[in-house]
This record gives structure tokens, C-alpha cells and sequence, in this order.
């Protein structure tokens, strides 16, 4: 039990003016975008970017979600607000009609008001966070709308749940705003990132991504009575077919890299979506995982990570 009552870092901040501070400056990276690795340079202001998303809020839909780590959902659901357009292309990804059919969302842009009045809601629902989900390439106006937020009495934690391919100096205009990062680490090899996301550099962003997060964070967990997190770092890691995700090495990298003491949450879940089972060079993708995959993967947890608070999904 936690001596002290929990408040969110974004409320201490709101009370200094530091908040709507950050705002600001993650507002000057719409103007020549630098808000991910990819730092396409467009002005979002006029232009959609790499993304294909403008400087303004775009919601795919949102509400209480129970399909998060229990941590999250709780009883009463995480309160997801899923975020159009991604600044990744996965051939597996299994939301392709929410983040990469961006004319599908072109109609669904909204305001800073209009998302504030979202998180307002899904608290007084009952729901015990704010999930942010993709979050990456749309910060300027989720860190707007969050200042209204505050000022209208959110005070819940806010959940950045990203694909993991995140700009460190951004995520440090974050440090004190964000209660939970659970960002994915996708992949150990870049070139198998650069076939299946369309990224080169993926394992060596996410890796510095996670660095960062976890300067901000650390290891810890904090836990409300009900058992929810209010605070805390988890990795997301999901096991795909023939080892392509090369989910040893990232247990092994987070250990050596960051700490063994970094909860992970280790998936078997994959289905064949999107272009999965379509890509001649990696058939196996349309294929789910097989438990001798799985069980490698688990030994590697077992070898490594040590956090008492690591998730691992049953294999079906």
C-alpha cells in the first residue's frame, strides 16, 4: 500500500504553467515534423506528413476497453482513445483500417475541446486511465487537449501506448507528463523492421525510446488498491512465426540494456491480418504461432527478467 495519495504528473505540472510550457514546444515540431524517427520535415500545419495526418486531433473512436493487460483494464476498462493514421505501415497490423486507410479518417478530424471533453468522459465512466493509443505522430494535440483536460479535473493516469518507434528527444518533453509508458518493441533485426514496417532503423529507435522511458520511470510500479498500475514502465513484445520478431534478443536486450527488473508483457496472440501470409519472402507470417516458438520465447523470460510484474499470455 502506497503511503501517499497518487496524483498524476500532468496535474503538478498544470499547477506551474508547465504543462501548457511543453505543449508549446511539442506544438513547434508540427511546423518542420520531428515528432518520430522518421523526422519527415512537413509542415503539419498545412501538409499531412509521412503519417498522412494534420496538426489537429484525429479520433478513430474511443471508449472503456477491457482487452488491455489487466493492470490496465482493471474492472472498470482502460479508457482508450485510438488515434487514426500511424507513422508505421506493419504488413500484420491487425487495427490496418485504423492507421493505414488515412483518406477513411480524413473526415474525422476534431479539436482540442472536443478530445479534452473525450477524457473528461471516459473518467467520470469510471475508467481508471487514459489510454492513449498510437499516439506518436498526434502528441501536439493530445498534450493541448490534456492541459484542458486538467483544468476541467482529469486526474487519472495517462497511459502512452506507442509502437515503440519514438523520437527521444520528444519523449522528453513527456518526462513528468506521462504516468505509464508501454510502448512495443517490434523487432531485434532492422532489416526484418524495414520489410514488415517500413522503418530501417527500428530496433535501434525503440531500443532509445525505451531508454528513455524508463530514465523517466524506472523499473517500479505503482499500484492503486484495486491492483490497477498508476505508474510504471511495461514492454510490450509480440511473438511472431519463425522467430521473425527476434523476441530472445529483446529479452536479452532489456536486461543487459535497461534492467532485468523492466516488466514485459509477452503475447502469443498473432493472427495473420492485413498483408500477413501475402509477403513471398516471409510466408510464415500467415501462419500463427506454434508452441515450440512460444516456449523459446518463454524460457528467454524465464533466463532474464526478473520483475514480479512481467504478463505472460496463455498459450491457446
Amino acid at each position: 500500500m502506497n503511503p501517499t495519495p497518487f496524483a498524476p504528473g500532468y496535474r503538478r505540472m498544470m499547477a506551474s504553467g508547465e504543462l501548457e510550457r511543453r505543449a508549446d514546444r511539442l506544438d513547434a515540431h508540427c511546423a518542420r515534423c520531428e515528432l518520430c524517427p522518421r523526422r519527415c520535415g512537413a509542415d503539419r500545419r498545412s501538409v499531412l506528413g509521412t503519417c498522412r495526418t494534420p496538426a489537429v486531433p484525429v479520433i478513430a473512436s474511443w471508449g472503456p476497453h477491457w482487452g488491455e493487460e489487466p493492470p490496465l483494464s482493471g474492472t472498470h476498462g482502460s479508457g482508450t482513445v485510438f488515434l487514426a493514421n500511424c507513422n508505421l505501415a506493419c504488413a500484420f497490423c491487425q487495427n490496418a483500417d485504423i492507421s493505414q486507410l488515412p483518406a477513411a479518417w480524413a473526415t474525422h478530424a476534431t479539436t482540442d475541446a472536443e478530445l479534452a471533453r473525450i477524457m473528461l468522459e471516459l473518467q467520470a465512466r469510471g475508467c481508471h486511465n487514459v489510454n492513449w493509443v498510437s499516439p506518436t505522430h498526434q502528441l501536439p494535440a493530445l498534450v493541448r487537449a490534456l492541459v484542458l483536460a486538467a483544468e476541467g479535473g482529469l486526474s487519472v493516469p495517462v497511459v502512452y501506448n506507442s509502437n515503440g518507434y519514438d523520437a527521444p528527444d520528444v519523449l522528453r518533453l513527456l518526462d513528468g507528463v506521462i504516468d505509464i509508458y508501454m510502448p512495443d518493441l517490434k523487432y531485434a533485426d532492422a532489416r526484418i523492421g524495414a520489410e514488415l514496417s517500413d522503418v530501417g532503423d527500428y530496433p535501434s529507435a525503440a531500443r532509445t525510446a525505451i531508454v528513455e522511458m524508463h530514465r523517466q520511470l524506472g523499473s517500479a510500479w505503482r499500484l492503486a488498491p484495486d491492483g490497477t498500475l498508476q505508474r510504471g514502465l511495461l514492454v510490450r513484445m509480440l511473438v511472431l512465426p519463425d522467430a521473425l520478431a527476434g523476441t530472445c534478443e529483446s529479452i536479452k536486450w532489456l536486461a543487459d540494456g535497461v534492467s532485468p527488473d523492466v516488466a514485459v508483457s509477452l503475447m502469443c496472440q498473432y493472427r495473420p491480418h492485413h498483408r500477413a501470409g501475402r509477403l513471398p519472402a516471409h510466408p510464415d507470417l500467415g501462419r500463427t504461432v506454434n508452441r515450440d516458438e512460444y516456449a523459446a520465447t518463454l524460457a528467454a523470460l524465464a533466463q532474464y527478467n526478473r520483475s514480479s510484474h512481467t504478463l505472460v499470455q496463455r498459450f491457446a
